[in-house]
């Protein structure tokens, strides 16, 4: 007579689930969508959300913008892109950092753990302050390309010491340390006051070169990587009981390594070429998320995903109008902000052990 009745019960709780998540997902994108609309509005220029939405609406083929040239371009090349850019670096970044903890193994572990922003910024030094190219090659290029090179040393030197958890991160202070020296090199020989100071400010995170070209390129990598990482869900959740449990699942822990070592590193080198080093996010949003997500990755990526945008979004906004007209490098916020939390997760760690 119970089983009947039971049945049921458990039949719709399961049926909940799938709702209930599609419910969070649509609640997040429209907080998403909600805070880049009034991040917008924020500034010297008095912008309300119905212009926004009224300009999006015009340049995307829908009706006609009842708003000013001015703030139609203020609106559509300034801080749309720039916003949209913060968004998908937040993201990319909170991802990036999700997907290293769990590869490692380490709460601590971030984007930068691999060495690849210090080749960014050694690759952009060289291209603005020595003048490599010619011109022909800009500072993002320059960053990128940097950001390859540094990663394919710590591969290379992690392959060779023997390609375990320690010896990646080990390869990736070694690179970072490295990349860090040739920086300060170049910077201190060869660049005048001027140009250093704006390689020093992007070098901090900066969102305010932003353009379409920037917001296309990081975004389809992000989509790629995103994809990616999701497809290696279930590999994610198998790490977290340690490469042994992981390779008697059936997991091939070296091909899973390096997939998605490389993958995390792409997309980090494609973000720090676009907007500098802007740290932290990768290091604390990850924690978050796993508090309001829980440990599977198959909700937990596309939880730190949002949460890193919405809170790269309003830090940026932060960035360029707490001291207006003088805009912040973002990356001096997130540390600010990410500092105290970093305490806390050290204190999280060293209780739990």
């Amino acid at each position: 007579m119970t089983a009947p009745t039971t049945v049921p019960t458990v039949s719709g709780a399961g049926a909940a689930r799938p709702a209930r998540r599609v419910l969070f997902a649509v609640a997040g994108l429209a907080l998403l969508c909600g805070s880049v609309a009034v991040a917008i509005t924020i500034g010297p220029a008095a912008i309300r959300v119905g212009d926004v939405w009224s300009v999006v609406m015009a340049h995307l083929g829908w009706g006609t913008a009842d708003v000013s040239p001015v703030r139609d371009g203020i609106v559509w090349e300034l801080r749309l892109p720039r916003t949209l850019l913060a968004a998908v670096c937040g993201a990319g970044l909170a991802v990036c950092g999700a997907v290293m903890q769990s590869l490692l193994r380490n709460p601590l572990a971030d984007p930068f753990v691999l060495g690849v922003s210090s080749g960014a910024s050694t690759g952009a030094v060289v291209v603005v302050v020595l003048g490599v190219g010619g011109g022909a090659v800009s500072l993002s290029a320059g960053a990128f390309v940097g950001a390859v090179l540094s990663f394919g040393l710590v591969l290379l030197l992690s392959q060779t010491l023997g390609g375990s958890t320690d010896r990646v991160v080990l390869s990736g202070v070694a690179a970072m340390q490295l990349f860090s020296a040739l920086t300060s090199f170049v910077v201190m020989t060869s660049g005048d006051a001027e140009t250093t100071r704006g390689v020093l400010f992007w070098l901090l995170g900066s969102l305010g070169g932003a353009g379409w070209t920037d917001v296309w390129i990081c975004l389809s990598v992000l989509v790629l990587a995103l994809v990616v990482c999701l497809g290696h869900a279930r590999t994610l959740d198998a790490f977290a009981f340690g490469q042994d449990a992981a390779a008697a699942l059936g997991v091939s822990v070296a091909r899973t390594r390096i997939v998605l070592l490389c993958v995390t590193a792409l997309l980090t080198a494609a973000l720090v070429a676009a907007a500098g080093a802007i740290g932290f996010v990768g290091l604390v949003l990850p924690h978050a998320a796993r508090a309001l997500a829980g440990p599977g990755h198959a909700r937990l990526l596309p939880v730190t995903a949002l949460a890193g945008a919405v809170f790269l979004v309003w830090v940026d906004t932060l960035a360029r109008t707490v001291l207006d007209p003088q805009e912040v490098p973002v990356g001096v916020v997130t540390s600010l902000i990410g500092v105290p939390a970093f305490v806390l997760v050290l204190y999280r760690t060293r209780r739990t052990r």
